[in-house]
This record gives C-alpha cells, structure tokens and sequence, in this order.
C-alpha cells in the first residue's frame, strides 16, 4: 500500500560480527545502539538458566507475574501496567490501537524514528517539530497540535540528543495540552539519571490524572537487549486498548523471567548508573579532544555530536578501525552521529581509533 511503499524503514546498529565478516577484524567495539556495556544481572542470567527446560511451552501470554511485580512496585493498578517487546513494541501498539489515517501524531525531530514510522504505516501524519537548543521545545509541540492530533511523543531524556527537559517545563506542558490528546513520555533512559530535577512521569503525571502513557525499558541499564521487554503505565482503558492490537506471545518466557528477576537489585543498578556517569564524562573528553562537541547536557547512556558534513564517511571510517557508532540519518540528523558510553577499554579503543583516521574523519 502507498503508505508503506513510501516509508524509509528504521535502520539498526550493525552487529559486531558482520563488522568482522566483512571487514575481517578480530576486535569490533559495538558503540552504536545505546545498549548497556554489561550483560544481565547475575539474578537475571540464574532466571534465564532456570527456565530454559520449559522453552517447548508458550510464554505467559498476559504476562501476569511481571505485569503484577510491576503494579505493586509502582502502587498502580494490575491494569495499569501494559507489556511489550521493548517499549518501541508499546509504541507500535499505541499506533494501532489509537490512529486512523489522516490522523496526526506530534514528536520533536531529531527523535526517535519508530513514532513517526509507526504513524506513517497507518496512513497518519507526523507532525515532526525541530529541537531547540538540542532539546525537545515543549511549547512548539502544543503549536503543532491540531483537532486531528491524537498523540503528542515526549522523549525524556531524548534519542539521539541525550538531553530532557526541566520539571517545570514539564508541568507548563501538561496545565495546556489538548484533553483530546494522548501524551507518550517515553522515558526509557530513566534509571540512568541523577537528577532531582527529572521528573517521575508515573508519580507526577499519571497518578495526578493526566491523559499520559509512561514508557520504560529493560533494555538498557538492565542489560536485556536481545531479549526485547518494555512496559507501559496508562490508564486501564490504554491498557486494554493496547492489549486488543498486542501480538500473542510477543514476550517470551525468558524475557519475563530475567525481567523479574531484575526488579530487586538496587546494588546493581547503582552500581551501573554510577559507572555509566563516569564513562559519560569520558567519553565527552574524548570527542572534544578530537575535535568534536557533544550536544549538552546529556543525562542518558549516550552522546550526540555533529561532524560538520554527511556523517557516513565519519561513520564508515571509524567502521574500518573497528569502532561502530551511529549515522543518524533516520533519527533526521544526517550530519551527526550517536555514540553509546562503553567500558573504560572501548573509549580508549575509540580515542585511537580516532587518532589514526585523524582531521579526515572531519573533513571528509
């Protein structure tokens, strides 16, 4: 159909071992898709391992035990807690449970792809609003609301940027959206901030009654990429919505397990969004000594920096030394790229990296 002839599909990360197929390098550095640099929790891999002799059975299809977990630990309702695979699967679900064509969604740009793809698949209009100062600008996306807007996307802290916005712009945000719109704060990058300025959207906004549906992720600081589990807070009637377009089975018992099993070490999980703001710092010094300047401030697992032309060559250059990092093309920025904070051992990789393809990485 016409709407799906003229999309530009979302473009991922090129995994490590077709780095080292086709470049024929023994040592890649995987710097591109935001994941975090440590595997699963050691509860989560045992939950993995102990599930494994019953993979002949389907999964949970109501995902009952994490979506209960989930409620209880967050004080809502079981029917406030939808699942999907990785909260990009919720956005999809969002798309098709509540868009007819010529139907709008409003997000800022660059953002994350899959909210104007989404819409774009149904026959829907995106109306994609510029960054201000590299952060979402809150008063321009109620600008572009109109009778026939049925989601306004708010990515906090915002992919590709890095960067969110403040509580109070937040509350300004939500005191004047349309009650006719359904608002998406995505905050999949929540439990890396430190920040007593970042607000809880569940405890701020959906428990206060808005019109709001909270994304999160246990793909990212939880180190459960590959196993694809997000979830959603909405009111029930969201949820149910959600619910009806929802593939079956769509999270798999071991995805349901490790993300249990995940949901009880705060140890861990400090220990991770400490080390991530180390290597955040370092990674930034890096880009800056080579020339480079990363938007600011960034509060996520990853920074976003323009290379002064098409970031391909920038991108493809650095492929051939081994490092991959992000060309945001489809993110609307095709001129800069997103690079992922890594270990201690992978920035230094990248530094030299770096080094070797020197001022042309820049120039072209």
């Amino acid at each position: 159909k016409p709407a799906v002839n003229d999309l530009v599909p979302y473009e991922p990360g090129k995994p490590v071992e077709e780095v080292q197929r086709e470049l024929g390098l023994e040592r890649v550095v995987k710097l591109a898709s935001n994941e975090g640099p440590f595997g699963p929790f050691p509860r989560a891999r045992e939950a993995i391992e102990r599930c494994a002799g019953e993979l002949n059975r389907y999964p949970d299809g109501g995902a009952y035990r994490l979506r209960a977990a989930l409620a209880e630990r967050l004080d809502l309702r079981f029917e406030e807690v939808a699942v999907g695979a990785g909260s990009d699967g919720l956005v999809d679900c969002l798309s098709q449970a509540i868009l007819d064509p010529s139907d709008e969604i409003v997000c800022g740009w660059p953002s994350f792809p899959s909210y104007a793809i989404d819409a774009r698949k149904l026959g829907a209009v995106p109306r994609l609003v510029p960054l201000r100062d590299g952060r979402y600008d809150l008063d321009a996306l109620l600008d572009a609301v109109g009778p026939r807007t049925k989601i306004v996307y708010a990515c906090l802290p915002n992919n590709p940027t890095g960067t969110t916005n403040s509580r109070a712009e937040l509350d300004a945000y939500f005191e004047r959206v349309p009650d006719h719109v359904l608002t998406v704060l995505d905050q999949a990058y929540l439990e890396y901030i430190d920040d007593p300025d970042y607000p809880d959207g569940v405890e701020e906004y959906l428990k206060q009654g808005r019109r709001v549906v909270v994304l999160r992720t246990f793909s990212k600081i939880y180190g459960l990429a590959g196993l694809r589990v997000g979830y959603g807070l909405a009111p029930a009637a969201v949820v149910t919505a959600i619910g009806k377009v929802r593939r079956a089975f769509d999270i798999t018992t071991p995805a349901q397990e490790a993300a249990l099993a995940s949901l009880d070490s705060p140890e861990e999980l400090a220990r991770r969004r400490e080390l991530n703001a180390q290597g955040r710092i370092r990674l930034d010094a890096i880009l800056r000594e080579h020339g480079l300047d990363p938007v600011g401030p960034a509060v996520a697992n990853f920074l976003f920096t323009d290379v002064g032309g098409d970031s391909r060559p920038f991108f493809e250059r650095l492929l051939r030394e081994g490092v991959i990092v992000r060309p945001t093309h489809g993110f609307g920025a095709a001129t800069a790229v997103r690079v992922t904070v890594g270990t201690e051992e992978e920035h230094e990789l990248l530094s030299a990296a770096l080094d070797r393809v020197g001022e042309t990485a820049l120039t072209g």
